[in-house]
């Protein structure tokens, strides 16, 4: 009964560190969007917009990890 929660452990903690990936990916695609646009542009203010949204599930994805490493070991 242990190993399965070791297992679905370390699937959960694997599963943070790739959806990390994919939203660090999504905010470097945004930022580079926002680069080829005037900031003053509504376009540009729509994509900042977008960019602090997912910014902040990177920072929330970043916490939930550093506390479940913290916890599991």
């Amino acid at each position: 009964m242990e190993s399965e929660y070791i297992r679905r452990t370390g699937q959960l903690k694997e599963y943070i560190k790739i959806h990390i990936i994919s939203l660090e990916q999504d905010l470097e695609g945004i930022a580079s969007q926002m680069e080829e646009l005037d900031p003053a542009s509504k376009a540009y203010n729509e994509l900042d917009f977008e960019y602090n949204h997912w910014s902040g599930q990177l920072l929330s994805a970043r916490h939930i990890l550093s506390v479940v490493e913290d916890i599991l070991g």
